[in-house]
């Protein structure tokens, strides 16, 4: 059994490490991977990382991470990755990384990805200067993304995100703010390259599950929707690409 952990938005500051120190600490003896789907930061600020550093230090398993809006705001992004990097969490923008689980390659391809709404309701690359480089910032990062998972030569491929790739992950949340928690163009980068499982956060009052127009599951997985530390999804060894999740012996595994 494959287990991966995930969680997003976490929003960690100074007064939250002991927090998150107790609430991962179980995280290693639960699963191999743990994936974290961005704003792990309050504010992105050099404190916050080093609040972050401390919180993820109970974490023995490795550690993949993409960063969300919130871990840019303080514009120290790259000081936050150099932090994380120090510790061996991977920090992933248009990139992947591949591990052996059990014999298993599972590759995880990960973006920040980027806002500019859904079919019927979206954005496009016409008009102002500043509505081409919105649009034109989110379809850099799909294309990002698409070759990254792409390239993965792995049994067992996750997408790793901030934002969101489907409408469907998005419910609860007011429809006037879709076209700033996510685009299509990233599930359409995701069903051309193909995946097993996509994971993405920062829809605080949206839905757990959906999937992409191709049909690839989708979870969200910001902790104010999961409601718990993180949640654990597995996959029987010999799934393969396009496998499905499959529930833990215990019961302990979502799907």
């Amino acid at each position: 059994m494959i287990r991966v952990a995930a969680v997003g938005d976490l929003h960690i500051g100074a007064d939250a490490v002991s927090q998150w120190q107790a609430a991962l600490e179980p995280v290693s003896a639960a699963a191999d991977l743990l994936l974290l789907a961005g704003d792990l930061t309050r504010s992105g600020t050099p404190e916050d990382g080093e609040a972050l550093v401390a919180a993820l230090e109970p974490v023995a398993i490795p550690i993949v991470a993409v960063l969300g809006n919130h871990d840019f705001h303080a514009d120290h992004a790259e000081r936050l990755v150099e932090l994380l990097g120090e510790i061996g969490v991977t920090v992933l923008e248009g990139s992947a990384r591949t591990f052996e689980v059990g014999g298993v390659r599972v590759g995880v391809a990960g973006s920040k990805g980027f806002g500019g709404g859904f079919a019927g309701a979206c954005g496009s690359d016409f008009g102002e200067p500043e509505m081409k480089a919105f649009i034109r910032h989110t379809q850099r990062l799909a294309d990002g993304l698409e070759a990254a998972l792409a390239g993965l030569r792995s049994e067992l491929r996750i997408a790793l995100l901030h934002y969101s790739p489907v409408e469907a992950t998005l419910a609860g949340e007011r429809l006037e703010i879709y076209p700033f928690l996510g685009s299509y163009l990233l599930g359409e980068a995701v069903d051309r390259a193909g995946a097993d499982l996509v994971l993405h956060g920062h829809a605080h009052a949206g839905s757990e599950r959906g999937t992409t127009p191709g049909g690839i599951r989708v979870r969200n997985v910001a902790q104010p929707v999961i409601k718990r530390a993180f949640n654990l999804y597995c996959f029987a060894p010999h799934a393969g690409p396009h496998g499905d999740p499959v529930r833990g012996p215990n019961g302990g595994c979502n799907p």
